[in-house]
């Protein structure tokens, strides 16, 4: 799990909106110290990871990390899924907004990997 990639996750959404790591805490029901523990490097236990990642929204696959060697459809999911699970998070998007971004990504990454397999 790379706990510093979830606490700057969770220090962006604190920040965007404008809570205390105080208030971030008792919102996820977490301790003020689960968070200053993260800060400096440590990781939560489940129950806490768990918490945390509900209270921010998103699915724990984000957060962990998945050795190089293992085949791609082990090492956790696409990036086009990654997308896809957070924009149907933000509930001010309509489904036909979702559709229409996840086909301008999906064009783009097609293009990406054209490219990649021309050079």
């Amino acid at each position: 799990m790379d706990a510093r990639r979830l606490h700057d996750a969770l220090d962006a959404q604190r920040r965007a909106r404008g809570l205390s790591w105080r208030q971030l805490a008792e919102e996820a029901g977490v301790s003020p110290s689960l968070l200053s523990r993260m800060g400096n490097g440590h990781r939560p236990d489940l129950d806490g990871f768990i918490a945390l990642v509900q209270w921010l929204g998103s699915p724990a696959e984000e957060f962990m990390v998945w050795p190089d060697s293992r085949p791609r459809q082990e090492r956790g999911p696409a990036l086009e899924t990654q997308l896809a699970l957070l924009l149907r998070a933000h509930e001010d998007l309509t489904e036909a907004d979702r559709e229409y971004l996840l086909e301008i990504f999906g064009a783009t990454m097609r293009r990406i990997k054209a490219d990649r397999r021309e050079s």
